[in-house]
């Protein structure tokens, strides 16, 4: 029980990387705020972990207002911000450069950017106004990052965001005792990557080393590591989580 008298919120808690993510930091002791802008999503997954574990907030991560009304009502709720912040919100919207709209760039960089930096912000600034120390932020990024995927313009765009925000804020938060790292999956058997035809996935096990999609248990479990005291000395790293995949 690595985490145990933790507090931790995940956002895109509903599904795939995120509910994983709660029941994995729920299992090593910590209680969790699941937040989600789908509450009946993040209610299910209360209902997985328990109401002993677990507690459901609907948060929209695009909104300052959202995510700030959630760090109030996390401490109103808990009398303490969270120490462990897990951004795993994040949604994709692909096209060809010359056909995507300015809507679906604006929608994936509002959720998947700027969303990571609200709440980067919002509940370091929690930690520090409530003397929190040995605080974790960790921000879930993309391999698209770097293999830039033809049709992803937006999302590896925001994704490669990601990795430089948590860069800077690793150095700006290090000396309030406030770890900031990313993560970078590969292709993960969440609904985010059910949508991808066969014959990608095809190709993306050709391309991978350990030729299947990853499991999100398997991202979580790295999250977990980074939420807790064993990677103490863990500030502003971007690990890959991905079979391989280059």
């Amino acid at each position: 029980m690595v985490l145990l008298g933790k507090l931790a919120i995940v956002t895109g808690a509903g599904s795939g990387i995120g509910r994983a993510t709660c029941r994995i930091l729920a299992r090593d002791g910590a209680k969790v705020i699941a937040a989600d802008r789908n509450l009946r999503a993040a209610e299910q997954t209360v209902k997985d972990i328990g109401n002993d574990r677990a507690f459901a907030l609907e948060l929209d991560v695009s909104s300052l207002e959202s995510v700030s009304k959630g760090v109030t009502s996390s401490i109103e709720h808990f009398k303490q911000p969270p120490s462990i912040v897990v951004n795993a919100a994040g949604i994709t919207r692909d096209g060809y450069l010359l056909k995507l709209t300015e809507k679906d760039y604006d929608d994936v960089y509002k959720v998947n950017l700027k969303g990571t930096f609200l709440m980067t912000q919002q509940f370091a600034r929690a930690m520090i106004e409530h003397h929190v120390r040995n605080g974790s932020i960790i921000n879930i990024s993309s391999i698209v990052a770097r293999i830039s995927n033809p049709g992803q313009a937006n999302y590896a765009a925001t994704k490669a965001g990601v990795i430089s925000l948590t860069e800077i804020a690793a150095k700006e938060f290090g000396k309030f005792g406030i770890r900031v790292n990313s993560i970078l999956p590969g292709f993960i058997d969440t609904p985010m990557v059910d949508v991808i035809p066969e014959q990608i996935k095809e190709e993306i096990f050709r391309r991978c080393p350990m030729g299947r999609l990853g499991r999100p248990e398997e991202v979580a479990d790295v999250i977990a590591f980074l939420a807790c005291e064993k990677s103490s000395y863990v500030n502003g790293a971007a690990i890959e989580v991905t079979g391989g995949l280059k």
